[in-house]
């Protein structure tokens, strides 16, 4: 009987951490995740996940304080570590500047650098994101596609993929990061416009709003469902070797497709409920953001097995169960 592996998640609360935990314990893991409060509130997250939280080992801290990070990997002795923690605020502010590197660098290089020094044979991943192409110079976006973030965000994340790489080239480390294009779920919070859209669109349907504002509805996106990039995820950690790897769709879709799809499955006419607001709206881009999964697919035999208009319709029957039951 093989021994049972032990996995630590930061970012364990977020929609990303909750669905690869709940995918770990039942491939029989030991799950520990990372929170800044044991008292933290799962009331966001679906039942599925409250169902497997007695199941997860929660410590809490934060990623940025090294001391935590030592301590944790010191007790904890993971087989498997995912860095899932980050900031998403797109803005420039310094204070956000703060933030952003406190988790997104200083946390990915503390990971590294007690696994390096503490269980050298564990494996690492950090979630990078589409963002570190920023405004792109051509489609799809591969792996050998050059960064061009625009975005403290952006940035952050291509200096922590290179943090990776050099850990990974000179201490001989299983590390690899995962290049993720938007993705949603049940769980996403409101901050992302596809949760926005299902989100008032349930409101609407319960007579809790009467109006949606939004930009430009003809913007394009590569949106896949977490619940799949999660497994992707796990796939990266269990190959033969570390790789970085593109995990998308490769299909694009407008936020227009969302609304259709939103609202009609509540037999709702988006259009009275839709107003453009300017404010919202952002500069055209020349190149759409969309992935080339091939590498992946081809290496580790992944593909987003949900399709767009399911995982919205999921969304939305999800978005109108948390108000019926107010």
């Amino acid at each position: 009987m093989s021994a049972v592996k032990t996995a630590f998640i930061t970012g364990v609360t977020g929609q990303d951490g909750s669905y690869l935990a709940e995918l770990l314990i039942n491939k029989g893991y030991l799950v520990h995740g990372l929170t800044k409060t044991l008292s933290v509130n799962l009331k966001g997250l679906d039942l599925e996940f409250k169902g497997i939280s007695s199941k997860l080992v929660l410590h809490s801290g934060d990623v940025s304080e090294k001391s935590t990070i030592y301590e944790l990997i010191k007790k904890i002795k993971p087989d498997e570590v995912y860095h899932l923690a980050t900031k998403h605020d797109l803005s420039d502010s310094l204070d956000n500047y703060l933030a952003i590197r406190s988790v997104d660098f200083d946390g990915t290089y503390f990971l590294l650098n007690a696994i390096k020094e503490l269980k050298s044979s564990c494996k690492f991943f950090f979630a990078s994101t589409s963002k570190v192409f920023g405004r792109v110079t051509s489609s799809p976006q591969n792996e050998n596609t050059l960064f061009n973030p625009n975005s403290l965000y952006g940035i952050s994340k291509v200096a922590s993929m290179f943090l990776v790489e050099m850990f990974r080239n000179s201490y001989d480390m299983f590390a690899c990061s995962g290049i993720l294009y938007n993705h949603e779920s049940p769980r996403r919070d409101q901050f992302f416009l596809p949760k926005k859209i299902t989100n008032a669109a349930a409101k609407i349907k319960m007579g809790l709003e009467k109006e949606l504002k939004l930009g430009d509805i003809e913007a394009k996106r590569d949106w896949g469902f977490a619940k799949d990039y999660v497994e992707a995820m796990w796939l990266m950690l269990q190959a033969n070797r570390p790789e970085d790897y593109i995990i998308g769709t490769g299909e694009v879709h407008s936020v227009k497709d969302i609304l259709e799809i939103a609202f009609g499955s509540l037999d709702l006419e988006w259009q009275k409920y839709v107003i453009i607001d300017e404010k919202y709206i952002r500069p055209k881009e020349d190149f759409e953001t969309v992935a080339d999964i091939s590498k992946i697919k081809s290496d580790l035999n992944w593909e987003p097995k949900t399709k767009f208009e399911e995982m919205i319709i999921l969304m939305v029957k999800s978005d109108l169960a948390s108000f019926s039951n107010k």
